[in-house]
Order: structure tokens, then C-alpha cells, then sequence
């Protein structure tokens, strides 16, 4: 089972909100997934919750981060780095 590391659709028309996932690669963007990793809001691009330690988990086991995922990923890393600093 190859797993995949995605985000997946949520809330309302024009007013999208994003789950971050850990899914088989074979199932739908919006369907049956793994894992809840954390959620994403694209309109003011904050990311409201983010489980660090599941998705290095998830990596660690051989999943792939997808390109969005990589990009958000990498976003909370550098915001992580600013508060801590």
C-alpha cells in the first residue's frame, strides 16, 4: 500500500479548508483516509493545526508528501523557526 501524504477538500462553496491526511494513493482526494494530520486554510494561508510529530512518523515509514503538502510543510517549519528564535 503506497501512502501518501494529501490534502483533502473541505467546508463550503467559494470557502475551501483543507485537511492534511495520510491516505492510500489509490483512494479519492475527499474520500477514505488513514489519518487526520493536521488542517489548512488557503484564504489567509494559516495553517490552524499542524501534528509535526505523525507526519515525520508517516514520512519515516515511507509515505510521500505531496507538492502542496511540501510547500505547507515547509511554511510551518519556517514560522516554527521564527517563533522559537
Amino acid at each position: 500500500m503506497a501512502v501518501k501524504i494529501r490534502i483533502a477538500r473541505a467546508g463550503k462553496k467559494k470557502a475551501p479548508f483543507y485537511r492534511i491526511v495520510a491516505a492510500d494513493s489509490r483512494c479519492k482526494r475527499d474520500g477514505r483516509f488513514i489519518e487526520h494530520l493536521g488542517t489548512y486554510n488557503p484564504l489567509n494561508h494559516e495553517i490552524v493545526k499542524f501534528h509535526e510529530d505523525r507526519i515525520e512518523y508517516w514520512l519515516s515509514q515511507g509515505a510521500q508528501e505531496t507538492d502542496t503538502v511540501k510547500r505547507i510543510h515547509k511554511q510551518y517549519r519556517q514560522t516554527a523557526a521564527k517563533v522559537v528564535a
